[in-house]
């Protein structure tokens, strides 16, 4: 057993973040300026999209672009039941109603079949959420939104690099929400990105910083003017350059990141293939995986302990785990509002009994991924039924 605690997911942060942020605040300038925008366009060339957005938030970007469609009182927006609260809370701040879905028992991805099924007159939109950075099987989505006029938000926290049939996430033509918090493949610390058209872009910027015509950079830099106006009731949401120069190094050394990652991921699959007791993530051919979680369920008939005392045995271990997420029906506000049961959502319900997330970040050694799956297997081999 290790004789230090392994965290779970700390952030990948060296020297060249730090000195980044220490030019930054040694510019005189640590708000919304200059390497904001910078972040902004070479992200945008990153994933492909037309235009991007920095903003305070990963929650920030989704509201945003929901905000910005717009959504809102009356209106029903699809969403999955196996997501972070954030994707459902942004929706119902917009006051709109979320209306979930099942997943696919093997991405645990919303099931396009039961999107088209949940589609009413008065559905708007459409956010899918690339789970554990599979992406979501979109093409059926986009015919179904073609045919009922509807919009898409994609919910991208974990899918920074993820590509499908060939193309990056946020290649498209719709809003995609973005998550820099703090465990995501890339930081900056908090913070996130909305991508999509242009014209959506500069509309989202408005409402993005109290509706204001202007931000601070074009008023107060050289050749700015102090005159604005507020043309729309906005929020404030902008990412302030001392977080842009965290993603601006971030986003350089996210190549070697998913690199690493991917090298831990085919680490753990060889090592526990075979075994009868776990179930193993999938990558389906015509994806790319960001591989932000490596999620293993559990084949509880093969264990004579539940998910929660294999969490533990793991932790007794010094191994730091997870479990992502107890899924959104079953939360206290969801449930008392909505009126869900458990097994509404079968296939999500019974998935999150049984999962559990492993540690997956680039700053993992050989000698700590060894540990990781030293410890599931002995926690296996002692309660094998």
């Amino acid at each position: 057993m290790r004789n230090t605690f392994l965290p779970f997911c700390p952030p990948q942060i060296g020297e060249e973040e730090i000195a980044e942020v220490v030019d930054a605040l040694r510019s005189g300038w640590i708000t919304t300026g200059p390497r904001t925008q910078q972040f902004e366009t070479d992200f945008k060339d990153y994933v492909g999209a037309p235009a991007a957005l920095a903003v305070s938030s990963g929650t920030a970007a989704l509201h945003l672009a929901l905000a910005t469609l717009p959504v809102g009182p009356g209106d029903e927006v699809i969403t999955t039941a196996h997501t972070f609260v954030a994707t459902v809370n942004a929706i119902e701040h917009t006051g709109a109603t979320p209306v979930l879905v099942d997943v696919e028992p093997d991405t645990l991805n919303m099931d396009p079949d039961l999107v088209a099924a949940a589609v009413t007159p008065r559905t708007r939109a459409i956010v899918p959420v690339h789970y554990a950075g599979h992406p979501v099987d979109m093409d059926p989505l986009y015919a179904l939104a073609q045919h009922h006029g509807l919009s898409i938000v994609e919910d991208a926290a974990h899918a920074v690099s993820a590509t499908y049939r060939d193309r990056r996430i946020g290649d498209c033509d719709n809003p995609v929400a973005w998550s820099f918090y703090a465990t995501k493949n890339m930081t900056t610390a908090e913070g996130g990105m909305v991508t999509g058209p242009l014209e959506f872009i500069e509309r989202a910027r408005i409402a993005s910083l109290h509706g204001m015509s202007k931000d601070a950079w074009k008023r107060f830099g050289k050749g700015g003017s102090w005159y604005w106006e507020v043309v729309t009731a906005g929020f404030k949401y902008n990412m302030p350059d001392v977080l842009a120069a965290i993603g601006l190094c971030q986003l350089r050394k996210l190549q070697g990141f998913q690199q690493r990652r991917a090298a831990i991921v085919a680490a753990y699959n060889s090592a526990f293939a075979g075994q009868e007791a776990l179930e193993l993530p999938v990558t389906r051919p015509d994806v790319g995986s960001a591989w932000h979680l490596y999620v293993l369920r559990l084949n509880l008939e093969c264990l004579t302990i539940g998910r929660d005392q294999f969490v533990q045995e793991l932790i007794a271990r010094n191994i730091g785990v997870s479990v992502h997420w107890p899924p959104v029906h079953i939360q206290p506000y969801y449930a008392a509002k909505y009126g869900y049961q458990p097994l509404d959502f079968p296939v999500c319900y019974r998935n999150y009994e049984r999962m559990l997330s492993l540690p997956l970040h680039a700053g993992l050694t050989d000698q700590d991924v060894a540990d990781v799956i030293d410890a599931v297997r002995d926690v296996i081999n002692k309660f094998r039924r």
